[in-house]
């Protein structure tokens, strides 16, 4: 009865934000950076636990003519490729072609239905995210150079929810919502027509709580890693139903047998291998209703069967009190281990890239730029962005940088999300904008 009464509560929130959302014109957006929640060693705030969850969705307006994100100066920003369809993970392959995968959330077994379904639909609606997945990847090239890919062609279709891409010799591999498949490649052609090889399977329904599945290769090309979200927010659904999930799973290509190679990360994205040491990274989407500054998102170095917290605690050894006793495991909280780096809460930090191109001064050489796709559970505002964390000798050496702005206008819409990041063959940062439909190109000014 209690949970019935909360979510009606949720739903009249749900309503009213609507209502004062479509009313905001005019207002400062309030976007901020807080100091809690950034860095090795952020301040975590007491809990504030709410009948009532915050809620401050954007409404998405998308990009007026001629409107482009903002870089640092030095730096030029263009679209590399427009008129996409929910574009959100990207893959450069050797011979300088851009991949992308336009997709979205598989359809749900059990749909949403009543009041509560319908306001969930109406957000999802406003934030941009309730249009239905392409199912496509999407090939990108720019035989000119000019900064602008003038074939815009389709690549493999008929997919189920596609996210990662990984490219080993001359096989394609890409992560569906609920499987890993595999496709052969050649150099140069504009589409694959070949029949899907599953690898393995990877945790899908009914539920999916987090659908979107990312991929990477072992340096000698034997394995591949998937990051695998949790099926709840906190394990409210039923721990059975977190098996091989909050996980990074190492994928073995010459078998298709699978492990568990870290836990405990509540919802992994973005993955790249540190080229100071070798060592795999990932950004984490950390857990929701704990108040505006809990938990903080983060990116972390990724140890061989470590175990980072969730559901039992956060940022190593916090606590959260709101599993149940009887589900409590304080021999896992013990040895959690704590992240190296908080991106602030809420700030939805996904994409991951390491830069490895020359073309961007040097400060930037070996550091990270990260794709936050920005907050609903926080006001005002989190992400929105892409960031960077300067590196020194493998590790993060400095604040967090404001990289790519002005996703959010003055009234707090939003013209665009940022989501997955990576270098290009010339060393230009690409950025995938999943609801303002493009790619952005941000390469060094000339």
């Amino acid at each position: 009865m209690r949970r019935r009464f909360r979510e009606i509560l949720i739903v009249g929130v749900a309503l009213t934000t609507v209502v004062t959302a479509l009313a905001a014109c005019g207002q400062s957006n309030g976007q901020q950076n807080s100091a809690v929640g950034y860095g090795p060693n952020p301040a975590l705030p007491e809990p504030k636990r709410t009948l009532i969850p915050t809620v401050k969705v954007s409404e998405v307006v998308g990009w007026p003519a001629g409107v482009t994100p903002q870089a640092p100066a030095g730096f030029r920003v263009q679209p590399f490729a427009t008129g996409l369809d929910h574009p959100r993970w990207l893959l450069v392959l050797p011979n300088g072609d851009v991949l992308v995968a336009e997709s979205n959330a598989p359809p749900k077994k059990e749909p949403p239905h009543g009041i509560k379904g319908f306001f969930e639909k109406m957000l999802m609606k406003k934030a941009g995210a309730g249009v239905p997945s392409a199912n496509r990847i999407t090939l990108l090239r720019d035989a000119d150079h000019d900064g602008i890919a003038e074939l815009k062609t389709p690549f493999l279709t008929n997919l189920y929810s596609p996210f990662g891409m990984a490219l080993v010799g001359d096989t394609l591999y890409v992560a569906n919502a609920d499987a890993i498949v595999a496709f052969p490649y050649v150099a140069g052609e504009t589409r694959i027509t070949a029949a899907p090889r599953k690898v393995t399977d990877l945790p899908g329904g009914p539920i999916n709580h987090h659908w979107t599945k990312t991929i990477i290769a072992s340096r000698d090309g034997t394995k591949l890693y998937a990051t695998v979200g949790s099926n709840s927010n906190v394990g409210e659904n039923g721990l059975e139903n977190e098996t091989d999930r909050a996980a990074i799973l190492e994928v073995d290509l010459a078998t298709g047998g699978k492990r568990v190679f870290a836990s405990g990360l509540r919802n992994p994205n973005g993955m790249g291998w540190n080229p100071a040491d070798g060592q795999l990274w990932t950004t984490v989407n950390e857990r929701d209703e704990l108040g505006n500054d809990l938990v903080p998102d983060y990116m972390t170095s990724v140890r061989e069967g470590g175990f980072y917290g969730w559901p039992y605690s956060y940022f190593g050894r916090h606590v959260d009190k709101r599993i149940k006793d009887k589900d409590r495991r304080p021999d896992l909280v013990e040895r959690a281990i704590v992240p190296d780096y908080a991106l602030g809460a809420h700030t939805a930090s996904l994409g991951l890239t390491f830069y490895e191109g020359e073309s961007f001064p040097a400060k930037y050489r070996g550091g990270v730029f990260i794709g936050q796709h920005g907050s609903w559970n926080r006001k005002p505002q989190a992400g929105y962005k892409v960031v960077f964390v300067p590196f020194s000798g493998g590790k993060p050496s400095g604040p967090v940088e404001d990289f790519l702005t002005g996703f959010l206008d003055k009234d707090g819409k939003a013209q665009g999300r940022p989501v997955g990041v990576t270098v290009d063959a010339s060393g230009a940062l690409l950025a995938a904008d999943d609801v303002g439909n493009v790619v952005w190109r941000v390469s060094a000014a000339r």
